[in-house]
């Protein structure tokens, strides 16, 4: 167990961050700085996060390929599902739909865009290749995705709803139903699917020594065992985390926006990130697209309508009403990703491309006001305007 304990915690240089944890519980229990503790907290989870996909990774030894990315994609996303179910609990409803939408943008560009990145420049000698039909299957729900957003946005907009105010949130709930059965159904034919190919697989390709060349460094229940407990340790740093978000963006003047979208995201994307670059480097790259495009759909496909039924069972009026900009940056966000993917093969020149398109997202977040904040501070100032006229009128 101590040579576990060493593997799990000393094996990673980004392991100097884990007193970051601590010391923003006790900043948050010894002073009133928010933006201190929000930093903290985020340097903090880095680590946990990393250490997280490092022992998925570890677990991946013991699965097939199609497994391995799934499970990559289901417990980095664990960093995610925590964070948001704090803040929906909170009824923090717009940072929920901001940090969903921020990790799969930055899955789609930052993550993928890295792996494809790091895999052409390793490889740079020969293209990589990968599985078409998976890929395109992940487009296509992430698609579906995107059409469960667009009608509510729509919806909206456009001022069209039968029930004003009730019609939003119960096709919001409605599409989210429909998105977590075909979710499940998906998860079952790649799954069936997955053993068939692995036993044709097996029975074609003679075995060799160099098959075995990579080995984990735990077994398999002591990386079950560090899943559990890094989750755990993950739960109470959210907490503090969401908690101190918006004094955080006053303290550094930033928008409520660009961290959502962006610097939660990233910090709760570490794992994806490792592993993807980890498989991209090794030219394994259906377990980079399983990690990066799969981590997308299932945020899309199953964390988001999660959110939005758990909202239902506690009260808290969850939809998949998204602001027109952000509907229209996922998007096109999974059109310039479907393109990108198209042909099955991979260079660095395409990972960079992702890059680029993911600067252009957080540039345009970084000057964007998220609208609803907009009106809610007029409808703050209308009762305001109001309760003076009465006060006038009295008087």
């Amino acid at each position: 167990m101590l040579a576990s304990i060493k593997t799990a915690f000393f094996s990673d240089k980004l392991s100097l961050l884990l007193p970051c944890g601590p010391l923003a519980m006790l900043v948050d229990q010894l002073t009133h700085r928010p933006g201190w503790v929000f930093m903290l907290s985020l340097l903090g989870i880095i680590p946990l996060a990393e250490r997280l996909g490092w022992a998925t990774g570890q677990l991946v030894f013991y699965t097939v390929p199609t497994v391995g990315g799934l499970l990559n994609a289901t417990f980095g996303n664990a960093t995610e599902l925590i964070i948001s179910l704090f803040a929906l609990k909170q009824g923090m409803l717009r940072l929920v739909q901001q940090s969903l939408l921020g990790s799969i943008l930055s899955n789609m560009l930052l993550v993928l865009g890295c792996a494809l990145f790091s895999g052409g420049i390793t490889h740079h000698n020969k293209e990589q290749m990968f599985n078409k039909s998976n890929a395109g299957m992940n487009v296509g729900l992430l698609l579906m995705a995107v059409m469960a957003l667009i009608f509510p946005t729509v919806l909206h907009v456009t001022n069209t709803e039968l029930h004003i105010g009730t019609s939003i949130l119960s096709l919001s709930r409605f599409c989210s139903c429909i998105m977590l059965v075909a979710y499940c159904i998906y998860i079952f034919f790649l799954l069936t699917n997955q053993k068939q190919d692995y036993a044709s697989l097996k029975e074609d390709t003679p075995t060799s020594s160099s098959d075995n060349e990579e080995f984990a460094d735990i077994s398999k229940w002591e990386s079950i065992i560090w899943l559990g407990v890094l989750t755990l340790f993950i739960s109470i740093l959210s907490e503090y985390l969401v908690n101190a978000t918006e004094g955080a963006s006053v303290a550094m003047d930033v928008p409520v926006a660009f961290i959502s979208v962006i610097l939660l995201p990233i910090v709760g994307n570490a794992a994806e990130h490792a592993s993807a670059i980890m498989f991209a480097v090794k030219d394994k790259l259906d377990i980079s697209l399983g990690v990066a495009i799969g981590s997308s759909t299932q945020i899309s496909m199953f964390v988001m309508p999660i959110c939005v039924v758990v909202g239902w069972i506690i009260g808290r009026p969850m939809d998949l009403d998204f602001e027109p900009f952000e509907t229209a940056t996922l998007f096109m966000t999974v059109l310039v990703v479907a393109f990108m993917l198209q042909e099955g093969t991979s260079n660095y020149f395409k990972g960079l491309m992702l890059l680029f398109c993911y600067m252009i997202v957080a540039g345009s977040f970084f000057v964007h006001i998220d609208p609803v904040s907009i009106r809610e501070f007029l409808s703050t100032y209308r009762v305001m305007i109001n309760n003076c006229y009465k006060s006038v009128s009295f008087y």
